[in-house]
């Protein structure tokens, strides 16, 4: 044998001890044999340049850099799939398909919180991994799909062959990864998913491999070109091929056995080693799959079991108050880190003194908490029964933690406000308010930059920050302070000036004024000195104002301090008006619509369609609700929304509405 056939003999060896290690967890040779060999194996392709292969195994202990993604085309479409809530859901799925297939059966199985994710092989040879995308284009991420130990570059399967699944960050992975974040002091991941996305999108494959991602595969693409017939024999031979395939997974026949199994796999959810959000529900047949067909988003013949939220108990150590911008006294619980749907949380918001008092919150007790919406964590309620003495009822402050001023509760409102406008926290706040994206956006100028001045006392005001540039030679003699970061820090508060009307009056912070109420006030009158002679009912009179917050912009305009900042910011050359925005007459035109679930478009964008066409966008659903627009994985305010018999319209619809409203 010469060195070229021990090449691919080593290949081939590594391979399937690879499959046995990383995918069957059945290991022939031990770890030293396995580097034995992979050593070997580096040690001849040094050798033998000429036998370069990105599939083989030492690829995937060496990374790369790329300067960026290739785009592909699917040559199928990777489908999002539709949900369903509760067995009546359940039930009408299997009623409908059971129409056209009087004896389905259905092969239910996890549903994985991580990227989904296409492999393409070319008569046994790895060619592609390419991620979904937007479904018809995705990006091509081989290099580092090349490094999840898992998945195999070679199979035995003539033809062409495709697997779709999920790429995700084991729970372990990342508990290891945000460890290291902490001791390098950067950011914490949120959740395994944002993890392995970040994870397999990084240019870098060596950050790829480092962070240890794993992959399950549930759909055979072209399963029937290799004369197969149904999913579940479609899970065995991917398997066979030495893809990674959950064993977690029953035939079923009836809502009764499909919802039981979903209910059994609900309960030990958290004992998995991975996250999972739901189980997915699909017709076994795959001819009649195809019979059965898709929607231009979804397949008909399969759908997804969400599971509710999920609700874990911890320790309530203790609650501590924060100052916002305006003044607002915000309640905070500190709790002993838990799970919760896939994130280690440890704070949550308590709004407000009324909610502590409604929900009996005391310091040290068991409470329950979830993530609202599966984001935000929020405090449920606590455990009397588990009180053991040692609980301490909270007493709300009654002055301000930060400057010692007396918090004021004003009439009707829930919350309490520190009034002293020197207040160190709230000075701090309204320029990092004011600076932020949504805002002026000035680039460099983040939480920590603003507090460090600050504390220099180079930063006292808003309007220091156009001040700033007098202290250049000051900053220069600050550790940390280059030329080239002071100058570009200058040039972008330079920049900001030119930012439109709307985000000038969401960044002075004015109360009641948010991003949408901004832009509807710079819309609707075009400049500042519109908005400041306009009397408290010509406000109230603007559609999606009110009266509450006019009489928040009369009280603001009121305030010479105020006026005195605006003219100030004026002089500056800090841009006052805006051209006002035409909006187009359309189904949605002053109605209130909430968008939910992943769009293929960025939210904000929609955002922005809607409120060109005359809707309100809302973040919640109510009884006051018009349009519900869904997208892939909508959850509870999709739920929600079919609970109120509020209108629904999917992605595709709602384009076909913009359409509409072009001609």
């Amino acid at each position: 044998m010469n060195e070229q056939q021990r090449i691919n003999e080593l290949r081939k060896l590594l391979e399937r001890y690879g499959v046995e290690y990383y995918v069957n967890d059945a290991p022939s040779v031990s770890d030293q044999e396995y580097d034995r060999l992979m050593q070997e194996l580096m040690a001849l392709e040094a050798k033998h340049p000429e036998m370069d292969d990105p599939n083989s195994p030492s690829r995937r202990i060496i990374g790369s850099v790329l300067e960026g993604f290739e785009k592909v085309v699917h040559a199928q479409r990777m489908l999002s799939l539709g949900n369903v809530f509760n067995k009546e859901e359940i039930d009408e799925f299997v009623t409908r398909i059971k129409k056209d297939v009087p004896d389905a059966e259905f092969v239910v199985e996890c549903k994985y919180d991580g990227l989904a994710m296409a492999l393409q092989y070319e008569n046994g040879r790895f060619v592609r991994a390419v991620t979904r995308g937007d479904g018809i284009t995705g990006e091509d991420v081989s290099n580092n799909v090349r490094t999840i130990a898992s998945i195999p570059m070679y199979i035995d399967e003539p033809g062409y062959v495709e697997v779709r699944g999920e790429v995700y960050m084991p729970k372990k992975s990342f508990e290891d990864l945000n460890e290291l974040q902490t001791a390098m002091h950067l950011p914490l991941f949120a959740n395994p998913r944002n993890a392995a996305a970040g994870s397999i999108r990084n240019l870098d494959s060596n950050v790829c491999r480092q962070r240890k991602l794993d992959a399950y595969w549930y759909y055979f693409q072209n399963a029937q070109e290799h004369g197969i017939g149904s999913q579940e024999k479609a899970l065995e031979a991917m398997s066979a091929l030495g893809f990674r395939v959950n064993p977690i997974r029953k035939v079923c026949r009836t809502t009764d056995e499909i919802y039981d199994f979903i209910q059994e796999i609900g309960e030990k959810r958290g004992t998995l080693a991975y996250e999972i959000d739901g189980m997915v529900i699909k017709l076994n047949d795959l001819a009649a799959q195809q019979r059965i067909g898709t929607t231009a988003k979804a397949p008909r013949y399969a759908t997804a079991y969400k599971f509710p939220a999920e609700e874990v108990q911890t320790r309530l150590v203790d609650i501590f108050v924060s100052v916002g911008r305006t003044g607002r006294i915000t309640p905070n619980a500190v709790l002993e880190p838990v799970r919760v749907a896939g994130t280690l949380v440890s704070a949550a918001t308590l709004h407000n003194e009324d909610m502590i008092k409604n929900k009996d919150l005391r310091i040290n007790d068991m409470v329950v908490i979830r993530k609202a919406g599966e984001i935000i964590p929020e405090v449920v309620r606590c455990i009397p029964e588990r009180r053991d003495g040692t609980q301490i009822p909270y007493v709300y402050p009654d002055e301000c933690p930060v400057c010692g001023s007396r918090l004021v509760r004003l009439e009707g409102e829930a919350e309490h406000f520190c009034v002293n406008p020197d207040c160190p926290a709230r000075i701090i706040e309204s320029m990092i308010h004011f600076a932020s994206r949504d805002a002026m956006d000035i680039d460099s100028l983040g939480d920590k930059k603003i507090e460090q001045l600050h504390e220099w006392h180079l930063l006292n005001s808003i309007e220091d920050i156009y001040r700033l540039h007098e202290k250049r030679e000051e900053l220069l003699e600050k550790k940390g302070y280059s030329a080239k970061g002071v100058d570009k820090l200058l040039a972008n508060i330079e920049q900001s000036k030119q930012q439109p009307l709307a985000n000038l009056l969401f960044g002075l912070g004015i109360r009641l004024v948010g991003k949408k109420a901004a832009g509807i006030l710079a819309d609707e009158f075009g400049n500042m000195d519109a908005i400041r002679q306009a009397d408290e009912q010509t406000l109230a009179n603007v559609k999606f104002i009110g009266h509450v917050t006019a009489q928040s912009l009369c009280a603001y305009f009121a305030e010479p301090e105020n006026i005195e900042l605006i003219e100030f910011l004026a002089a500056q050359g800090v841009n006052m008006s805006q051209n006002k925005k035409e909006t187009k007459q359309s189904i949605f035109s002053g109605k209130t619509v909430v968008l939910t679930g992943k769009l293929n478009m960025p939210r904000a964008e929609a955002k922005k369609i809607l409120e060109s066409l005359g809707a309100n966008v809302a973040g919640s659903v109510s009884k006051k609700t018009d349009y519900v627009i869904y997208g892939e994985d909508a959850g509870s305010k999709l739920a929600k929304a079919q609970e109120l018999g509020t209108t629904l319209m999917s992605e595709e619809q709602f384009e076909q509405e913009v359409k509409n409203a072009k001609k």
